[in-house]
């Protein structure tokens, strides 16, 4: 709970430092007070305090994921300031937007009650809306953002239609009284609450965009600003996945029967789709938007499985994912800098004129792959082998064919920056930009080779 007022102070003091146009304050303001509110949210372990009327919940789990949340929000911060620097505007609006998304984001880590779940949604979902198209006068970030909003709008209906459904099956917002009828009603379950659980369970999945609610990631990737299409790749997904499992964990175990063999179908053909539909695309943003969608799918092996280790892995994962997907928008903001394109052929040759950028996105690339001993290959590991303890055989077969797929479209810029001619662009970086991104590759390696750092808290 002081972590969420800690952001609303740090968001109306970025307002206040707005209105008095000391614009270079704010990224070093927002830094700092991120990390203050990180350590507040530390401080909550092993608290597992209840508010508003058992509203919202900080526990080990909201801990754990929220840390997540605010680690990775400070790196797009970082990198933020950077990407902006040659804008002239006020940008004071971009960075309020981006804390009130991350505030949201935390409310669906910390929910204990349906309301707040919503409230957290439409909080994060509004924000990014505006900040998919916020580069006013770019007809494709125009058409990020109205897609974006429509399709948000749409899924937000069905989610609110599906917690309608819920209450009106339990007579309650809370998780658990929603689990305790659910438990008690395992044997001869309403169709009403059957009905509510699968709009509930669409509501959600469309926000972390899985087969077959996908389509709107693409374009709305490829249009919006790099540095926030950074942010819905790793806050947005982590929030989201966060908010699925604490769902399903309290409300819906008792009737896993109900709802398991569907999850098993989605997480199967969200992998399959987009790892195949990533091997055709030509355009670094859109790749990585399929090789987001492809990791939907992983992650939602662990909800299928949810076992003792499961929460555990999924956390892992969500960090290695985070953290590998980040530093490659990193690498592709560094090279739109210069040639203000985003296709994969701009990066042959890269490794001898750049070396710094290219062992970064080499390391990022690998990772997402899979190739131990970097940080991806640990979380794939701790989650195939949650799912397989669960007895889901079939699914990891079909996660390891994915995987291997994936390795054709992970290795293609690899290939071309190492081992292919052309180009002449040398990028400028400076000496805190080079050290940032050594930080990058050791904190994957470091990762992959301490993954108890982040398995252990859970």
């Amino acid at each position: 709970m002081a972590t969420l007022i800690a952001l609303s102070l740090l968001a109306i003091i970025t307002m206040m430092i707005g209105a008095w146009h000391k614009y270079n304050w704010i990224v070093p303001i927002l830094v700092i007070g991120l990390i203050v509110a990180c350590v507040i949210n530390v401080a909550d372990w092993n608290t597992n305090r209840h508010y508003y009327n058992e509203m919202m919940v900080v526990d080990n789990f909201a801990v754990a994921f929220n840390t997540i949340l605010i680690v990775m929000a400070i790196l797009v911060i970082l990198i933020a300031g950077h990407y902006f620097r040659n804008v002239v505007k006020p940008l004071d609006d971009v960075y309020i937007l981006l804390v009130f998304s991350l505030i949201g984001g935390i409310l669906m880590t910390s929910f204990a009650n349906l309301s707040m779940l919503f409230i957290g949604i439409e909080t994060l979902s509004i924000s990014m809306y505006v900040l998919a198209g916020s580069k006013k006068f770019d007809n494709l970030a125009k058409e990020a953002s109205m897609k974006y909003f429509l399709m948000g709008s749409f899924a937000s209906g069905f989610l609110l239609f599906g917690i309608a459904l819920l209450y009106g099956s339990s007579g309650s917002f809370n998780l658990e009284a929603i689990g305790k009828f659910a438990s008690e009603h395992a044997r001869h379950m309403p169709n009403m609450f059957y009905a509510g659980m699968l709009l509930t369970f669409v509501g959600l999945i469309f926000k972390i965009a899985a087969v077959p609610f996908h389509f709107w990631l693409p374009d709305v990737y490829q249009g919006s600003p790099t540095v926030i299409t950074a942010f819905m790749a790793t806050v947005v997904k982590v929030a989201g996945v966060a908010a699925i499992f604490r769902l399903f964990q309290h409300c819906f175990m008792s009737v896993e029967p109900l709802w398991a063999n569907t999850v098993v179908v989605i997480s199967a053909v969200t992998i399959l789709l987009a790892n195949f539909i990533a091997l055709y695309q030509r355009t670094f943003k859109r790749l990585l938007a399929y090789s987001g969608i492809a990791h939907t799918g992983y992650i939602m092996m662990a909800l299928v499985a949810m076992n003792s280790h499961s929460t555990a892995a999924v956390l892992l994962y969500l960090a290695a994912y985070s953290l590998s997907t980040y530093s490659a928008f990193v690498v592709l903001m560094l090279v739109k800098d210069f040639i203000y394109d985003d296709k994969m052929i701009h990066y042959q040759g890269l490794a001898r004129r750049n070396p710094y950028i290219a062992v970064t996105l080499a390391v990022s690339m690998l990772s997402l792959t899979g190739i131990p001993p970097l940080a991806g290959f640990m979380g794939k590991f701790a989650l195939f082998s949650a799912t397989l303890e669960s007895g889901y055989i079939g699914l990891v077969i079909i996660a390891v064919i994915g995987s291997a797929i994936s390795l054709a479209y992970y290795l293609k810029p690899v290939i071309s920056m190492f081992f292919r001619e052309g180009g002449t662009i040398v990028i400028g970086l400076t000496p805190m930009l080079k050290v940032f991104l050594v930080i990058l590759c050791l904190a994957q390696l470091a990762l992959g080779l301490i993954p108890g750092l982040v398995t252990q808290l859970l």
